[in-house]
């Protein structure tokens, strides 16, 4: 430990991030990323960007990655969108701005390991609240009159359990918390969860959290995006324009408009990535794992009679890497990104050969 260190810094826990190995011929099934390349025009559009404009700054506004979003969606304005750095930067605005309060911040206790993290590096008090048996989310948990609280956030689907917690909950449990913030991170709703957007105009205590790192194939790029009504946006914007008023560069804005104005590509690949997943949970199955029910691009599961970290280092061995977990409640788990069919039928050969 530095002795120039802050003593923010000395008191730290940083996130870990999954493991990016660089390994020959390796099968990659750890970070969720997408198994299929981004959209042409997506492609075509950051190729435009690579010039004499990269002089300049780009956009601090970013309205033509704005206006995609809005148009997108039905009911959304520009001025209902924020966007960032990746969504872990569009998340991390959302804590310091939204989540900042004297009451603690309530998020599951098996969730994305940012959250905790985060509140570390901005001083807020937070309550992890434990998840029930079957891994799922209690709504009665999160009511302001049982659990009074400085706002409210967890990823729907859950990571890394991939459950979905339905819509009617989602609104039950936003209308029950009308004093503070209540922040769903839709990382993964696309493969196979509902999108909260539609009630974003019926309370102004929902805010969305986005990503084009998933479904749009576009985890290099870093674009990341924020839907709620115009005060919670323009509270994300104070704080950005005090931190980084340049967030996305012009091949980030250009590429991930494209992105999303091609849904045909967008439709395609989600398809065939949730395909993909009820195959390989189907096969799981077959072999004797408990696998949950995911509305996401993992998959999590756990076979009764293998120990997860030997499960994760016999796979590593063969060249496939996916993700293990040392939290107490799911350290028998694997968390395994949906790859190509080929590469799923890799994954399961070496799982039948481990397990005889």
């Amino acid at each position: 430990m530095s002795r120039y260190w802050s003593t923010v810094v000395q008191a730290l826990t940083p996130y870990v991030p999954g493991e990016q190995p660089k390994l020959p011929n390796l099968v990659k099934l750890n970070t969720n990323e997408n198994p299929y390349g981004p959209s042409a025009f997506a492609i075509e559009a950051l190729r435009g960007e690579i010039g004499d404009a990269l002089r300049l700054y780009p956009d601090p506004n970013a309205d033509l990655l704005k206006q995609a979003i809005a148009a997108s969606f039905g009911g959304i304005v520009p001025s209902q969108v924020f966007v960032g750095n990746g969504s872990d930067e569009v998340l991390a605005h959302v804590f310091l701005a939204l989540l900042k309060h004297d009451r603690p911040v309530l998020f599951p206790d098996i969730t994305y390991s940012f959250y905790p993290v985060y509140c570390g590096l901005f001083g807020i008090d937070y309550t992890a609240v434990p998840l029930d048996e079957a891994f799922q989310i209690r709504t009665d948990d999160y009511l302001a009159r049982l659990a009074p609280n400085g706002g409210i956030i967890f990823p729907n689907p859950n990571a890394p359990t991939g459950r979905f917690l339905p819509l009617s909950e989602v609104e039950r449990l936003v209308a029950g918390n009308a004093d503070s913030v209540v922040v769903i991170d839709e990382a993964y709703v696309d493969f196979g969860g509902e999108s909260a957007i539609a009630f974003v105009a019926r309370y102004p205590n929902l805010l969305i959290v986005r990503t084009l790192s998933k479904s749009h194939s576009l985890a290099g790029l870093r674009v990341g995006y924020a839907i709620g009504q115009a005060d919670l946006i323009e509270a994300l914007e104070r704080v950005k324009n005090s931190f980084n008023s340049y967030p996305l560069g012009r091949p980030a804005i250009a590429g991930a408009a494209a992105a999303i104005r091609d849904q045909a590509h967008f439709e395609r690949t989600r398809r065939a990535v949730i395909a993909s997943r009820e195959a390989l949970e189907r096969d799981l199955a077959g072999l004797g794992f408990d696998v949950l029910p995911s509305a996401a691009n993992f998959v999590f599961a756990r076979h009764p009679d293998r120990d997860g970290a030997q499960l994760a280092a016999a796979l590593r061995q063969r060249g496939i890497v996916v993700r293990h977990f040392q939290q107490v409640r799911i350290r028998q788990f694997l968390r395994i990104s949906v790859g190509t069919d080929a590469q799923c039928q890799v994954l399961m050969g070496a799982l039948r050969e481990i397990l005889r």
